[in-house]
């Protein structure tokens, strides 16, 4: 039996990664446009504890599904599946696949052939599938992120990445290990119907652009770091950490890659908002953002080049205050421009 869904495209954001990549072809392919969906929340939020170790993590809220937190402003969620084994891994998916349901799997990129790390390094990382071939042991996967791959790989192949236990096995297998990946895959739910989502028009984008600020600026509830003081504070201990021989680098990469990602896809949000509304200043505040996306590419960096005892909390600190000075001057500008649509 063979099976092939249409209409799968890849998206790809330099910036962000896997999970963007593979919300953001579910997302389209069941109508809804993914920039606009994406890219609409821009915050900081981390829990201290809660830093997984997957090149698709993201901060999520207690009962905040992984989606839900990528897109808290429109209708739609993400639901994780956990079988029991491969055998009842590959039957879930196929099942879905063969219902007009392309889904994202989990995946170890050291058993994946098109994958540059493949039998080198382990790492936690998401495709899409979206067809088989049972004659010919063959399954359909879709990689945005570079080199990108949109083809056949064995079922053999996926089957033995979706199953991996992920172990860290040398000092080059960072980050994205020691978790068993477990066969798991994830669904895309929509609460409403894509024509009932939020248009992008003007009253849209400033009620975006004015829960952004208020998240920003509006004191954290609960536990950990939120907003703009919450940033502030997350720098501060984590210097303080380093000043005294803590390890910080995993958390502060991890972290930092979900900012950048959040960041950079924002700035492309604000540019397209400029656009559609054909108001200049809001593609300015896109390029502000942008600036505010090198700061955290910087930071990620050096987290991922140095050791702890090397990146050192003067570095680190010289670095955040730049970022926090250029955030502060962001978020007035667009509180400006807000006022103005």
């Amino acid at each position: 039996m063979t099976t092939l869904i249409d209409d799968v495209h890849s998206w790809r954001h330099d910036l962000a990664g896997c999970l963007h990549a593979c919300m953001a072809t579910l997302l389209r392919h069941r109508g809804v446009a993914p920039l606009e969906t994406l890219g609409a929340a821009w915050r900081f939020r981390h829990l201290p504890g809660d830093v997984r170790r997957e090149e698709y993590f993201y901060p999520c809220a207690a009962g905040e599904s992984l989606l839900g937190a990528l897109a808290p402003y429109h209708p739609v969620r993400s639901v994780w599946h956990s079988p029991a084994d491969a055998a009842e891994g590959w039957a879930q998916v196929r099942a879905e696949v063969e219902a007009g349901r392309p889904v994202a799997v989990a995946v170890d990129n050291f058993e994946l052939p098109f994958r540059p790390a493949y039998q080198d390094v382990h790492s936690n990382h998401m495709v899409v599938v979206h067809g088989f071939d049972e004659e010919a042991g063959t399954v359909h996967v879709l990689d945005a992120v570079p080199p990108h791959f949109h083809g056949d790989i064995t079922l053999r192949q996926l089957a033995a990445s979706r199953d991996s236990g992920n172990a860290a096995v040398h000092d080059r297998d960072m980050f994205f290990t020691d978790v068993h990946i477990g066969n798991r895959w994830l669904s895309v739910e929509l609460d409403a119907n894509p024509e009932d989502f939020p248009a992008f028009d003007r009253a849209h984008i400033r009620d975006v652009i004015e829960r952004n600020l208020r998240g920003y600026h509006e004191p954290a509830q609960g536990d950990g770091y939120a907003g703009l003081d919450g940033l502030t504070a997350f720098f501060a201990d984590t210097g303080k950490r380093l000043t005294a021989g803590e390890t910080v680098r995993d958390e502060l990469f991890v972290v930092a890659g979900a900012a950048l990602a959040n960041t950079a896809v924002h700035a492309d949000w604000l540019a397209l908002a400029g656009r559609a509304l054909d108001h200049p200043g809001l593609a300015e505040q896109g390029r502000a953002v942008e600036r505010i996306a090198h700061h955290w590419s910087a930071i990620r960096i050096m987290a991922a080049l140095t050791q702890s005892e090397g990146l050192g909390a003067a570095r680190l600190t010289r670095r955040a205050h730049t970022l926090l000075k250029d955030l502060e001057q962001v978020l007035a500008g667009l509180a400006h421009e807000g006022a103005e649509l």
